[in-house]
C-alpha cells in the first residue's frame, strides 16, 4: 500500500471508531456525522431497507432501546480498503442485546461505504448482517 492509500485507510479507521464511540454515548449528532443524506442501510431488524439519513435516524432508537444503559458497541475486526475516492470497511461487531429473560451478546457483521465527496470521506452505505440459523 502506498503512503496516500495509507492516509486513507486510517482516515476512514478514524471516522469508524468516531462513530462507534457515538453509538455507546447515544450521541446522535455524532452517529449520524459525515453521512450522506441519501444514505442507504441494510439492517438485520425490519426495516430490512432504510434510505435517507432521517430513515436511518429512525432506526436507533430501536437499538438503543434494546441495548443496556451504556451499549456496547465493539469493533472486534476491521479491514479498511481505501483509494483516493471511495472506500469500504468490513468488521465483526459484538454489541448485547436486553431482552426480558437477560442479556447476551449479539454478533454481527458490518460492512461500511465511502465516498470522498467535497474532500471529506462520508458514509454512503452500511450493511449488518447475522449468520442464518436454521
Amino acid at each position: 500500500m502506498n503512503a496516500m492509500h495509507s492516509k486513507e485507510v486510517e482516515d476512514v479507521r478514524g471516522l469508524i471508531e468516531q462513530w462507534a464511540d457515538a453509538v455507546r454515548r447515544k450521541d446522535m449528532d455524532g452517529i449520524l456525522r459525515h453521512h450522506a443524506p441519501d444514505f442507504v442501510m441494510f439492517d438485520v431488524p425490519p426495516p430490512l431497507q432504510s434510505r435517507g439519513i432521517e430513515a436511518y435516524r429512525d432506526t436507533w432508537p430501536l437499538f438503543f432501546g434494546a441495548s443496556p444503559q451504556t451499549p456496547v458497541f465493539d469493533i472486534v475486526d476491521l479491514k479498511i480498503t481505501a483509494g483516493t475516492d471511495v472506500a469500504f470497511a468490513i468488521a465483526l461487531m459484538r454489541c448485547v442485546e436486553v431482552k426480558a429473560t437477560g442479556s447476551n451478546d449479539l454478533d454481527f457483521r458490518l460492512t461500511i461505504c465511502f465516498e470522498k465527496i467535497a474532500g471529506q470521506w462520508t458514509f454512503v452505505h452500511e450493511h449488518h448482517s447475522v449468520p442464518a440459523i436454521d
